[in-house]
């Protein structure tokens, strides 16, 4: 009898001590996910100073636990903050242009930009770079159509330096869609998506940036934020650098070194603006929210006006305000984020 006690005494202390390392576990996880989080929603130049200053195997951790954590907390609203702003004007609803078209105010964007109409997406086009230097569309809440069958890539018969499709074959680099195939296909039709495909909608793109990140934000922009906030005004573009132009061989067509994204909502009277630039050779796995800055740092870096017909008294404090997060999302669409995510 006396062993049995002994032994059940031995067995209960052996549960005790594995519930407590367990409890200590926990709440070591829970702090190092905190710290984390804590970290990656300072900007990005603050990151990269700790970065330098500590070793890689402190930083390291923290900047993977808190891309991916963060990812989700502040998909549920929980972390980080947005640039939201009252205006007294309703949004242009139907329109492709929230607050008028990009202007060029210097390098590094070219001046030799062709604007090009396509109905619910418009392009600036660079005859010297051969690809758009911006485009702009705007996506419906409601998707009203399916997608069909992908259609090929086709040149622009109408812009004579628009190159033909097998210009980018062998390249190492995809042909990269500025106004997104999906999200203009389920809003437009087949008719708008096929105007997608013509290569003056095209730019050089890595495959790790086109099949990872980029394609993550274009999916969040047609499903997940139009869910929850309506229509969505998006001016997305390419940067070059002024002298030293890579090609792709064999053609005289422009690499660009960054891509961007400039994204706006309204509901109701609140305007709510991120943009994010995103150099050409990103991991695969990158998470956008890393690659935040504010409109104004956009602008020095790209060369281009936004939102210009937006008056001053919302056009400064919108732009310069550094966006900690990527929007919020419906609380029932977390685990289509996930897949997103992890389903490749």
């Amino acid at each position: 009898m006396s062993r049995r006690r002994k032994g059940g005494k031995s067995r209960g202390r052996s549960r005790s001590l594995a519930l407590k390392c367990g409890t200590v576990l926990v709440i070591l996880l829970a702090i190092f996910s905190y710290i984390a989080v804590w970290f990656v929603h300072h900007p990005r130049d603050w990151m990269d100073r700790m970065q330098n200053k500590y070793p890689s195997f402190l930083t390291a951790p923290l900047m993977a636990a808190g891309s991916s954590i963060g990812d989700i907390t502040d998909a549920m609203g929980w972390t980080g903050h947005d640039a939201v702003y009252e205006y007294d004007t309703e949004a242009p609803s139907g329109s492709v242009l929230f607050a008028g078209a990009p202007r060029h105010i210097g390098q590094p964007a070219p001046n030799d930009i062709v604007v090009l109409e396509r109905g619910e997406f418009i392009i600036g086009w660079s005859p010297k770079l051969r690809h758009p230097v911006w485009c702009a569309y705007h996506v419906a809440k409601e998707p009203r159509h399916q997608t069909g069958k992908r259609p090929n890539f086709s040149r622009d018969n109408s812009v004579p330096s628009a190159p033909a499709p097998s210009a980018y074959e062998r390249s190492g680099y995809d042909r990269g869609h500025m106004a997104p195939n999906y999200a203009i296909a389920t809003r437009y039709g087949s008719t708008m998506q096929k105007r997608t495909f013509l290569m003056t909608n095209i730019a050089p793109q890595r495959p790790n940036l086109n099949r990872g990140v980029w394609r993550n934000i274009e999916h969040r922009i047609a499903d997940l934020w139009t869910a929850r906030y309506g229509e969505i005004w998006v001016i997305v573009g390419c940067v070059s650098p002024l002298d030293n132009h890579e090609t792709i061989s064999g053609t005289s067509i422009d690499v660009p070194t960054q891509f961007y994204q400039l994204i706006v909502a309204q509901e109701g009277l609140d305007i709510r603006a991120l943009a994010m630039i995103i150099p050409q050779k990103v991991p695969y796995g990158a998470y956008a929210a890393r690659y935040l800055v504010s409109i104004d740092e956009l602008e020095e870096m790209t060369g281009f006006d936004f939102l210009p017909e937006l008056p001053e008294f919302i056009q400064t404090p919108l732009e310069s305000e550094l966006p900690s997060r990527l929007w919020p999302i419906r609380l029932s669409d977390i685990f289509e984020l996930l897949w997103m995510r992890y389903s490749d």
